[in-house]
């Protein structure tokens, strides 16, 4: 069954484009399932019976796993599954008929227009950590891509002649990108880069202080730096600027497939979920400024 979970992980990646993060969710979530069946029920993964499979549900909630954790393990073993049963692998899907309580979904926090300007604001361009840390937010709210995307970004994937960025982290594609970040960008690469990387080979387009490429710890450092800099009271993290690119976007009348394609999702439910966030502040506006309500 390990060979089985090698192809599925092959699959997400070549043929769903599901991010690293996804997958490796994914994966660790039918490792977990593969230890509970080997060590507990004495079985294999091939072999395993709908009311085992319900049991080991039960046994994640015993555990204390939040609700969250055990919804996206039952989404990724019901996937799993299906894969094993299309692919021919196994003859049922013994996790079809779980069925879990339906936990709420928390909309994903954003900030308004004025808390992402006050943000872009903070990097000081006066020595070459700033002049990096402001092409790093300026292209990270530019194009709503992932911090894992950003930080796998490469010179040769911004082309700044025409605007735009290409994005093959996960799910591969061109984002085009607003003036502001261009500039940014291309005073970066002109005149801070050249100075910050240790080798000259470095393909890198973001390096931290020491010349190699930034990590996602770095990154994370400098967005909370940020965030207390600029005296913003929400919890800001690498994805609150992609919720709020998309978000942004929906208000000022984006089509919600053009959003999709930008996001990198590959499955349009999961973009959907702005149109609730951009409904909720139509509604809290709506609330505090009309006269009757």
């Amino acid at each position: 069954m390990a060979d089985y979970i090698a192809q599925y992980e092959t699959y997400l990646l070549e043929v769903k484009h599901a991010s690293a993060n996804t997958v490796s969710s994914y994966i660790r979530d039918l490792r977990q399932l593969e230890k509970y069946v080997s060590d507990i029920l004495d079985t294999t993964l091939d072999q395993l019976m709908p009311d085992q499979m319900t049991g080991y549900f039960a046994w994640l909630t015993n555990a204390g796993k939040s609700n969250a954790t055990v919804t996206r393990s039952l989404a990724s073993v019901k996937g799993f599954y299906s894969f094993l049963v299309s692919s021919g692998c196994v003859e049922n899907n013994p996790a079809k008929g779980v069925h879990l309580a339906k936990v709420e979904k928390k909309l994903p926090q954003i900030l308004s227009g004025r808390e992402v300007e006050l943000l872009l604001e903070q990097p000081q361009c006066t020595d070459p950590k700033g002049f990096r840390d402001k092409a790093m937010l300026e292209l990270l709210y530019a194009t709503g891509i992932r911090v894992s995307e950003l930080i796998s970004l490469n010179v040769e994937d911004v082309n700044i002649p025409a605007g735009f960025i290409r994005c093959s982290g996960g799910k591969a594609r061109i984002i085009p990108l607003y003036p502001a970040a261009v500039r940014a960008i291309q005073t970066y690469l002109t005149q801070i880069r050249p100075s910050m990387i240790a080798d000259p080979a470095e393909p890198a387009l973001f390096v931290n202080l020491s010349g190699e490429r930034m990590s996602r710890q770095g990154f994370w450092k400098i967005i909370k730096h940020y965030q207390q800099t600029a005296n913003i009271q929400k919890d800001i993290t690498p994805h609150t600027l992609r919720h709020s690119f998309a978000a942004h976007l929906l208000e000022n009348g984006a089509d919600i497939r053009s959003i999709q394609e930008m996001l990198g999702h590959s499955d349009i439910s999961s973009t959907q979920i702005y149109t609730q966030i951009v409904k909720q502040n139509l509604k809290s506006v709506y609330n505090k400024f009309h006269p009757k309500a």
